[in-house]
Order: C-alpha cells, then sequence, then structure tokens
C-alpha cells in the first residue's frame, strides 16, 4: 500500500517535471537568450584581445602562427 503511493508519488513527479521541461524548451523559453548569448560571447573576446594585447602577446602569436605556416607550405 505504501508502495504504491510512493511509486505513484514518484511517477507524478517525474511527469510533472517532465512536462515542465519541454515547456521550457519552447519558443517562449528561449525568447530573448540569442540576443544574451551573442552578447556574452562579444564580451569574452574582447577581454581575450584586451589580454593579449596588454601582455604583448600579439607580435609572438604572429610570429608563431606564420612560422607554423612556413613549416606547413615548405
Amino acid at each position: 500500500m505504501l508502495k504504491d503511493r510512493v511509486l505513484g508519488a514518484w511517477v507524478k513527479w517525474t511527469l510533472t517535471v517532465s512536462s515542465r521541461m519541454s515547456q521550457a524548451r519552447g519558443r517562449a523559453g528561449d525568447r530573448g537568450a540569442g540576443f544574451v548569448e551573442y552578447a556574452g560571447l562579444m564580451i569574452l573576446i574582447a577581454g581575450i584581445y584586451t589580454f593579449i594585447d596588454q601582455l604583448g602577446l600579439d607580435g609572438k602569436i604572429s610570429t608563431a602562427i606564420g612560422n607554423a605556416v612556413e613549416r606547413v607550405i615548405g
């Protein structure tokens, strides 16, 4: 009897959670997410660029890439 109640509650809970998750994945759940992700990516790229520029690694990176291309091409 208790086992049936626990199992019934478990099934009801899993169905409720899965239905809520599927609703959140729809168009309404993702509204505005593209802009936020794009803005976050742009901030990350700007931070990396600033970090490389401040450390003076831009010349070293350019030289390393040029040497690698030269080795591949011959």
